[in-house]
């Protein structure tokens, strides 16, 4: 049901998205105690503000009164993905090569489940990422989670 919910979303966000130069980095519908939430987030090239949230909350809000997809109460979020944005999509990590990067795997590899250093490079399968003591190459497959990553 939450994938379903998560496409449905997608779809009537994705024009108006591309109308006004955002990005829909990522839907999900997920239950938190007894409460369910529909969390939004969304960028562009220039940065996201609260004013560029508010306005696809406020599209999105009539959308969902119209076509009324989501069987339960739940709350409706729209955010920035923030400074360690998720990667999500093969655009996403193409845009941080070069830059640092935490990913955890399914798996171990070489023992371990956290790598975090620089992204070398990355293709639909395999990414390769230099940690402080050497390179690992990882199948996209075993990857649980990613994010970008911000060196203090």
């Amino acid at each position: 049901m939450s994938s379903q919910i998560k496409s449905i979303v997608e779809a009537m966000l994705q024009p108006f998205m591309d109308e006004h130069g955002f990005e829909l980095v990522d839907v999900e519908y997920l239950k938190e105690g007894s409460n369910w939430f529909l969390r939004i987030y969304v960028d562009k090239e220039q940065g996201i503000d609260i004013d560029d949230c508010g306005r696809v909350s406020e599209f999105l809000s009539e959308k969902l009164d119209e076509n009324d997809p989501i069987p339960t109460a739940y709350f409706l979020e729209v955010s920035s993905p923030g400074a360690e944005r998720p990667l999500k999509k093969p655009d996403d990590y193409r845009k941080v090569i070069d830059k640092q990067v935490f990913v955890t795997t399914y798996e171990l590899i070489d023992g371990l489940k956290e790598f975090e250093g620089k992204l070398l490079s990355y293709d639909e399968e395999t990414l390769t990422i230099q940690t402080r003591k050497k390179k690992v190459n990882i199948e996209c497959a075993k990857i649980a989670s990613a994010r970008q990553a911000i060196l203090f």
